[in-house]
């Protein structure tokens, strides 16, 4: 289905590998991310503690800084010689630099605060005596987390993951800073229309993949939409036959 939707725009084989990579990289980003983005986003919703606002800000930082430096310090610290990733590479045999696995950690870091500030606020949402009352009833924390707090937060974790998603798509900066631009392995549809940009008579190329790029985020956001409105129904059908 995707190779047909994509065979509408005509691409080349070029292009068609910088729009299955962009969303190789964009799905990997936010499966990958996702575990730790509901943990931060409840630490920071349901505790207080020394230093909670610089942390809140360490998170969100992303959002503020140039892409280029986000780049610059994955490379300084997960690069082949980086003070991360030479040891991830000597013990594990495991490298981000240059590789698809960067550009998803890339994405992943510069999505991040996104997805953690739409979980959080759904968080924040939820009447929290509905779990102080499961805690009397003898639930454990772990259980009151899965039966009631996740499927509550359900709204803000689809949403959150949707926007990252749309944000991974467009992600540029970071990546070709970290990863470079290599066809092939690395070069995302921002990377790839940079590319041509930079190439005479390549103009088609990078309008076509500009308007691939504009429906899929229009896509991506109308679907967070979506998703969250009709998780919201749900939870509050179950709400009133409860």
């Amino acid at each position: 289905m995707l190779t047909q939707f994509l065979s509408f725009f005509n691409l080349s084989p070029l292009e068609m590998s910088a729009v299955k990579l962009s969303l190789s990289v964009s799905l990997n980003a936010m499966l990958w991310s996702l575990p730790l983005a509901i943990l931060m986003a409840w630490i920071l919703a349901r505790k207080n503690f020394y230093g909670k606002a610089l942390v809140s800000g360490i998170i969100h930082l992303p959002l503020v800084l140039p892409p280029v430096v986000i780049g610059y310090l994955l490379l300084v610290a997960m690069g082949r010689n980086g003070f991360i990733g030479k040891y991830l590479f000597e013990w594990f045999g495991i490298s981000f630099a240059f590789s698809w696995k960067g550009a998803v950690l890339a994405a992943a870091v510069v999505a991040f605060p996104l997805v953690v500030r739409a979980i959080r606020l759904s968080l924040e949402s939820i009447d929290i005596k509905l779990e102080q009352a499961a805690r009397t009833l003898g639930a454990s924390a772990w259980r009151v987390f899965f039966t009631i707090t996740l499927p509550l937060a359900l709204p803000g974790v689809l949403a959150g993951v949707v926007l990252g998603f749309a944000r991974s798509l467009g992600e540029f900066g970071a990546t070709i800073a970290f990863v470079s631009n290599i066809a092939g392995e690395t070069q995302t549809i921002p990377l790839a229309m940079y590319s041509f940009i930079q190439t005479p008579g390549a103009e088609s190329q990078a309008a076509r993949l500009c308007i691939l790029a504009i429906i899929l985020s229009l896509i991506s956001l109308l679907l967070s939409e979506w998703l969250a409105r009709r998780m919201q129904k749900r939870l509050g059908q179950q709400h009133v036959a409860n």
